[in-house]
């Protein structure tokens, strides 16, 4: 299969070549040359399949035609060595915990599975050093650093905003070594996109080096987050509950509920989405205006979408032909102050025991205002709370519990370079680097 730009001022690339690049030479994003949907017998006896059953079922269709099946199916299972399990929080509202993975975070899925694509075609081609390069606001840093560490040919850099998130998170990407580097930008998320963007741009640097990204405008990063949506309808059909299902995503740079949709266009039965924000309203405002205005991030308590101007909106437009009316017949939105946020989560806790994460807490509210009679809600409850002890402390006053694989990376030895947002000396950084 070929990938086009969404800016369609590129030629189209074969899977390799999108995923190496990661951004297009026109800045657009990669996108499938097709979305081909999977056969009425896959969700005819969906619930009977494994997660990695399915999930290899529908990788097929995405990767097929550039990976043979038994590489592919490697890839596949290897990345999916963790559950994600499908847990009832009411009778009509379900969470999809996807924080069981190494780095408890959703991201470990995309991450863990570009990591091996990428390494499969660096050990195929026997190339040159690939540098990738990832902005974070959180846990896409600590998904990519773990899912990378140690893979041969491949160094990683982590842009980050310095202060701007937590001390767990900062953890999991800072104490690495070996071939993870942590970049301490001063400023925010939206600056440290900048830069990542603008030095795939920068013909100095590519001629020097072989860069790609590892953020959600990879498509080996976004596409295999379609996987868990297929595990949600699988699991709400043993219930028998799965023939109205609504999923709210909470959103930041949108490559999440994008993996949904194209989930949605191959034929998963999903009735609609919503896309849950905090104070970064964007999504929000473009589908009650019509009009798409970026503006700088704003800082929030659910910090990893503190996004103010999302990469994967380009994806959404292109999915649906830039008409905002097709976007509205298949998202609707809602956003969240802090105190609202703060609100749900102790309010969650108190009726019914589930420790919600504030991202989660955007979602699973956005769901209880928005279900309607008959539907059954999924919200995707992307971060174990644990990675926001202080803030979900202060909010619930008791004490959370730290997973021992999140106390393993508090002991390490935090190591990083510090960084202007001035892209003159990132670009200097990068020259410095072996090639």
């Amino acid at each position: 299969m070929f990938y086009y730009s969404t800016n369609k001022q590129a030629p189209e690339v074969s899977l390799e070549e999108a995923v190496v690049r990661g951004l297009a030479p026109d800045r657009g994003l990669y996108m499938p040359e097709d979305i081909r949907p999977l056969p009425e017998d896959f969700f005819r006896d969906i619930d009977r399949l494994t997660f990695q059953e399915m999930a290899y079922r529908v990788a097929r269709n995405f990767f097929g035609d550039d990976i043979p099946a038994d590489d592919l199916q490697r890839i596949v299972y290897d990345t999916l060595n963790f559950d994600i399990p499908l847990v009832e929080v009411t009778d009509r509202i379900y969470s999809l915990e996807l924080y069981h993975g190494p780095t408890l975070a959703f991201k470990d899925v995309g991450a863990r599975f570009m990591a091996r694509l990428l390494g499969y075609f660096i050990r195929r081609e026997g190339g040159r050093t690939v540098h990738v390069l990832v902005a974070t606001s959180g846990d896409t840093g600590s998904a990519v650093a773990n899912g990378f560490l140690g893979v041969e040919g491949i160094r990683v850099y982590v842009l980050y905003p310095k202060g701007k998130v937590s001390d767990i998170q900062e953890k999991q990407f800072t104490t690495l070594g070996r071939n993870i580097t942590a970049l301490e930008v001063d400023g925010t998320f939206d600056d440290c996109q900048a830069l990542v963007k603008q030095a795939f741009l920068d013909a100095d640097l590519n001629a020097r080096l072989n860069l790609t990204s590892a953020n959600s405008i990879n498509v080996a990063r976004f596409l295999p987050q379609a996987f868990y949506y297929f595990q949600a309808y699988a699991r709400l059909k043993q219930l028998g509950k799965a023939d109205e299902m609504v999923v709210c995503v909470p959103s930041g740079n949108f490559g999440n509920i994008t993996a949904g949709l194209f989930a949605q266009q191959m034929g998963l039965p999903v009735k609609r989405f919503i896309a849950a924000n905090n104070r970064n309203d964007i999504f929000y405002r473009y589908l009650q205006t019509g009009h798409y205005e970026p503006r700088p991030s704003v800082a929030t308590i659910a910090n990893a979408m503190d996004v103010g101007d999302p990469s994967n909106f380009a994806r959404i437009r292109e999915l649906y032909h830039d008409r905002v009316e097709e976007v509205r017949a298949h998202i609707s939105g809602a956003w969240y102050t802090d105190e609202q946020i703060a609100r749900t989560v102790q309010e969650a806790y108190d009726a019914t025991g589930y420790l919600l994460d504030p991202h989660g807490a955007c979602a699973y509210r956005a769901l209880q205002e928005n279900l309607r009679e008959g539907e059954h809600g999924v919200f995707l409850e992307t971060a174990h709370p644990a990675k926001f002890r202080d803030t979900i402390e202060r909010i619930i006053g008791r004490e959370v519990r730290i997973p021992e694989r999140l106390r393993a990376f508090m002991q390490g030895e935090k190591q990083t370079v510090p960084m202007t947002k001035d892209f003159a000396d990132f670009k200097h950084f990068l020259l410095s680097l072996p090639s």
